[in-house]
């Protein structure tokens, strides 16, 4: 029998953290104050093919939202216990096989909403008095002073299409503002104030004077705004998105301001966005009037991304010191307690009958006295984490290794 210390299994200073894209110093100074001071930080997005060359040491990877950990890179990543998606979308990976190789994967959906909302308020404040139009003409020296086709936010109706975190907390500000609000969602959701809860969207382009965006990029909103939707808005209403790139049909935005019957949009996301700044930017919307084009920084205040550095990285620390997948898009959740004077064993596994069976035999063989057992699963895998005495015997972790099914087991303290 084996006594083990009360410590990690796997000394904190060798585990391997990767952080790309420019994470913010936050999720450093995080992890090191709990131990992991082995963190190596880029400002830039890797390529697949550097994942490849790079990525097989790597036991933690964290990036934004251009690097793309696609199936291949995950299946070189032999040693990758944890992807932390420093943003809100977790599109950027393909989660089935992070799934599929028992590989936690962490976002930070909540960190920015106030961000985004904050500027779609802001917008569209600057859309409704002409702004884009007055400030060209000003720093070009024309004195544009007239109210000609100027308006107050206040009283005019606001549609959100996508009534979650950040569409919610758009709904508050805009009400405060004095706007009026609806919204529609594919899900019931409870109104904020006193927003108004529509069956279509069709019910919010006839009614709103603001269409504002804030749905994932989903098989359903691909293209969802597109010629139909567009000539359905009111007449002088304006379009903002500030959710994902593939859910306006840019062309057709583009011939309705042309001809007038949208006076201006607001757009942060798009279909094709260049891979770094070095890249030059283009899009059909360009030098169209009354349009405000911005490069993908809905979320980017330095709050948001200090915000998020604390967030992703508190549940990157906690999968690892105890095994909490709290958050966790691949790995099913558990919210676990801290054992005292026990041994913790994590064991992911295939969804199929008879495999908590026979981890529970293999205890029971060994005469191991169970502390604590916990076990959830989704449609395809399942993750156990058990609590044992300090006394063990070496060769449990071979034995449930060797469990069919086994994705992958490991001890963790």
């Amino acid at each position: 029998m084996t006594q083990v210390n009360d410590t990690l299994s796997y000394p904190k200073e060798n585990i391997r953290i990767l952080l790309l894209e420019g994470i913010h110093p936050s999720a450093v100074r995080n992890l090191n104050k709990n131990g992991f001071t082995n963190v190596e930080r880029h400002d830039v997005a890797w390529s697949e093919k550097e994942l490849l060359e790079k990525i097989g040491d790597v036991h933690v990877i964290g990036i934004r939202s251009k690097t793309q950990i696609t199936e291949e890179v995950i299946q070189k990543a032999g040693k990758l216990k944890a992807i932390g998606c420093f943003c809100i979308g977790t599109n950027q990976v393909d989660l089935t096989a992070a799934m599929r190789a028992g590989i936690t994967v962490f976002n930070s959906p909540y960190s920015n909403t106030r961000s985004v909302a904050e500027l779609v308020i802001a917008e569209s404040i600057m859309l409704l008095r002409k702004i884009p139009l007055r400030d060209k003409k000003a720093h070009e020296g024309v004195w544009l002073k007239d109210a000609k086709e100027s308006y107050e936010i206040r009283g005019k109706r606001i549609g959100i299409i996508g009534y979650g975190h950040i569409g919610s907390q758009v709904s508050v500000l805009a009400e405060s503002m004095g706007l009026k609000v609806s919204y529609y969602d594919i899900l019931p959701k409870l109104p904020m104030g006193n927003a108004r809860r529509v069956e279509s969207m069709d019910d919010l382009f006839e009614t709103c004077d603001i269409i504002t965006l804030h749905v994932p990029a989903t098989p359903d909103t691909y293209m969802m705004i597109g010629t139909d939707q567009l000539s359905k808005m009111k007449k002088g209403s304006i379009l903002l998105n500030l959710s994902r790139g593939s859910v306006v049909d840019i062309h057709s935005l583009k011939e309705s301001i042309e001809s007038g019957h949208i006076s201006g949009a607001a757009i942060d996301v798009y279909p094709k966005e260049p891979e770094s700044k070095n890249e030059r930017f283009h899009s059909e919307l360009q030098n169209l009037p009354n349009v405000i084009l911005t490069p993908h920084i809905g979320g980017s205040t330095l709050e948001a991304q200090f915000n998020i550095g604390v967030d992703v990285s508190t549940k990157i620390i906690n999968l690892i010191d105890n095994g909490t997948t709290v958050g966790s898009h691949s790995v099913p959740e558990l919210n676990l307690p801290t054992q005292k004077n026990a041994h913790r064993i994590l064991h992911i596994h295939e969804n199929k009958p008879g495999v908590l069976s026979e981890i529970n035999r293999i205890l029971s063989d060994m005469n191991i006295n169970i502390l604590g057992q916990y076990l959830k699963t989704n449609e395809e895998i399942g993750y156990v984490v058990l609590d044992i005495d300090k006394q063990y015997d070496e060769a449990l972790i071979e034995k449930l290794s060797g469990v069919k099914y086994t994705i992958r087991s490991r001890i963790l303290y």
